[in-house]
């Protein structure tokens, strides 16, 4: 079968095929009674809008880019912070008649081949994930013009919208529930310094040790289990009498268990571990991992809607969520 027109849908509906096209793309100046009978000859018809040609007069495409600065071994890794993301801005996304192209920034070329994309109008609008200091991007969209908007607080010196999570008030309650609990020796696994969600968290470590008698002892992971159990055993080896540890995330706090054990030392009784994020597995590490909630699905959320709404609509481009501690046993 012939895929309906709409010069068949303007046939139907006894109008011009200028006021079915006004009709399709939502331009306000046509009567209700006539926007009814259009609409009708359409679901009786069948006629899908050629979205091309729609975007040509709407000058919209009705997508959003959701880039992510890293690869795609670390995207589709066992860091549920990507999928939940990705889930939480397709679901808003969807809500919103709006759909979400996912786009891997990790090479140069691949840089290049997204400013390309999106500089060529393909989307309405861009999210940026997991950005790092030496990022182009996020400076390259804001020349281009495109409505940008952050997960995270730009780890780079351009001023765009963003959603983030209080990390340096996290990581400061998780080291001062430690030092309550009388542990004198307190390291930390810090994430990579060239993202902000590193650097805030080992900045809410050292605040929480300033004025106390405590001395920083840190190693810096990727974010990683694997480069959690590498730190620890670096930590072990600098520092045999630590009895605490904070992993600026709960990969790194699992791998930090993990080396522990293979190392004889037992958790929480010679060695206290906290982690941040509380992914679904905190829950089930042995023992169960004390941690810092960060409300991912939230900022995702948040992040979605700062990028829908008109800057004009807007109460504020800068949302910052709460966190909590979540005490276990490993703490």
């Amino acid at each position: 079968m012939r895929r309906p027109t709409l010069e068949a849908v303007a046939a139907r509906a006894g109008v011009s095929r200028a006021t079915v096209s006004r009709v399709v793309n939502g331009l306000p100046t046509v009567t209700p009674e006539i926007r009814d009978n259009v609409m009708r000859a359409i679901e009786e018809l069948g006629y899908i809008p050629n979205s091309a040609a729609r975007s040509l007069v709407t000058r919209r495409t009705d997508s959003i880019a959701l880039v992510a600065s890293e690869p795609p071994s670390r995207v589709f890794s066992d860091d549920p912070l990507f999928s939940m993301v990705i889930r939480t801005v397709s679901v808003e996304l969807e809500a919103a008649d709006k759909q979400v192209v996912l786009m891997l920034a990790s090479s140069p070329r691949s840089h290049a081949r997204i400013e390309r994309y999106i500089a060529g109008g393909h989307v309405d609008g861009v999210m940026l994930v997991s950005m790092h200091s030496a990022d182009p991007l996020p400076a390259a969209i804001v020349r281009v013009g495109v409505p940008v908007v952050s997960y995270g607080r730009p780890a780079v010196n351009v001023d765009m919208p963003f959603a983030d999570n209080d990390n340096v008030g996290g990581a400061r309650r998780a080291v001062e529930h430690l030092l309550a609990t009388g542990r004198r020796r307190i390291a930390t696994i810090a994430g990579p310094q060239d993202m902000i969600g590193g650097q805030d968290r080992l900045t809410g470590y050292r605040d929480a040790l300033r004025g106390s008698s405590r001395r920083s002892i840190v190693a810096v992971g990727d974010f990683t289990r694997e480069s959690g159990a590498l730190a620890m055993r670096q930590l072990l080896e600098d520092d045999p009498d630590l009895d605490a540890v904070f992993a600026a995330n709960d990969l790194m706090a699992i791998g930090a268990l993990q080396a522990l054990r293979q190392a004889g030392r037992r958790v929480p009784d010679d060695v206290a571990v906290v982690g941040f994020d509380d992914i679904e597995a905190a829950k089930f590490t042995d023992p169960p991992l004390t941690t810092v909630r960060h409300p991912v699905v939230d900022q995702a959320t948040a992040m979605v809607r700062l990028l829908l709404t008109p800057p004009a609509e807007r109460t504020t481009d800068h949302v910052i969520l709460p966190t909590d501690l979540i005490v276990r046993e490993s703490a």
